[in-house]
């Protein structure tokens, strides 16, 4: 464990050190966020924290990882640094949808070639190549832009990110995978430096850079963890850790289909959060909240690498009719106007 930590350390000073940089860099390059009708912050905002957790993250494995793992931490290495200049890019000129879809599949099919993708006999009896490459352009591509969505209020973002890789620590140093353990490791130190500035009232934000780097990180992490359990139970772990960005994808998802509005329109008022907020929390509440939900999803992972088969669909079977009955309620229970109001008067 003494290695996990000594990467933290060094992760978590770096981006405590690097944020202020970067956030002085980002006013002079105008790497602004202005605000709009469909943002909460009032000021513009410098955006390219993403950069320091990047870096932090970098800097925190190449000093302390082992170089053992070298062809997989490549792939990983090279996919999230695509995904970072991607979100740079983004962040400083702005880019079509498509073409950050594009970037994202390719990014991911680097993870793919270094040897990084999900198993299909979590699924089926034997192997399936093509089924694997699908799966894992799937998952990666989708929680890369869960955690972009979900990067809609002060910390949020940083802060489930950095709950999502401690259980993934947890998870693979209580199962030895010193691969996995040090990029949760490098990632909780990286993002739990970048909340010290992120956290409400922030004074920067992450940006695409930011957001696209860790969902990407997360998800590569995700489908590295490997357990004693069933293969059959096991391929629930990561996806309940990243349940709350799941959920709120989803949520959004079904509700700008339901209203006849682009989906994939990436700032909005019609999140978990904005939705906590008109049922009368404040910001820093909502965003708390939405942290004990994902310690919630990740303690049931807990639970799951050592639980029976039916044990484990049984929990699933239960946490499937929670969030159902909570997409009901916060998509039927307020208006989108009602939101609106809500947030102007916070």
């Amino acid at each position: 464990m003494a290695i996990y930590m000594l990467i933290f350390v060094v992760a978590l000073l770096s981006a405590i050190v690097g944020t202020p940089v970067v956030r002085r860099l980002a006013v002079r390059m105008g790497a602004m966020d202005q605000p709009s009708a469909r943002k909460v912050h009032t000021s513009p905002m410098p955006r390219l924290g993403g950069v320091a957790i990047y870096g932090a993250f970098i800097l925190a494995l190449l000093l302390l990882g082992d170089r053992n793992y070298v062809p997989q931490v490549v792939g990983i290495f090279a996919g999230a640094t695509m995904i970072s200049f991607l979100g740079i890019w983004d962040d400083r000129w702005g880019l079509r949808p498509i073409v950050k879809l594009a970037g994202q599949v390719l990014a991911t099919v680097v993870l793919i070639a270094s040897g990084v993708q999900v198993q299909s006999m979590h699924f089926l009896p034997v192997d399936v190549p093509l089924v694997n490459e699908i799966v894992t352009v799937i998952w990666v591509v989708g929680i890369t832009n869960a955690l972009n969505l979900l990067d809609n209020m002060d910390g949020l973002s940083s802060g489930v990110a950095a709950v999502a890789a401690g259980f993934f620590l947890l998870l693979a140093a209580f199962s030895g995978q010193y691969l996995v353990a040090s990029l949760a490791a490098a990632l909780l130190g990286a993002c739990l430096g970048f909340l010290y500035y992120n956290f409400n009232p922030a004074t920067i934000f992450m940006g695409d850079s930011g957001s696209l780097f860790i969902g990407f990180v997360l998800a590569a992490v995700g489908i590295k963890l490997r357990f004693d359990n069933p293969a059959s139970v096991t391929w629930m772990v990561p996806v309940l850790v990243l349940g709350l960005p799941i959920f709120d994808t989803t949520l959004v998802l079904v509700s700008r289909l339901r209203r006849g509005v682009n989906p994939f329109t990436t700032a909005g008022k019609d999140h978990t959060s904005h939705r906590l907020v008109a049922m009368g929390f404040t910001r820093r509440e909502a965003v708390l909240i939405l942290y004990m939900v994902c310690v919630a999803f990740g303690m049931l992972a807990l639970f799951l690498t050592r639980a029976s088969v039916l044990e484990a669909y049984a929990t699933a079977g239960v946490v499937v009719v929670l969030a159902l009955v909570a997409l009901v309620r916060l998509e039927w229970g307020w208006s989108i106007v009602t939101m609106d109001e809500a947030l102007s008067s916070k």
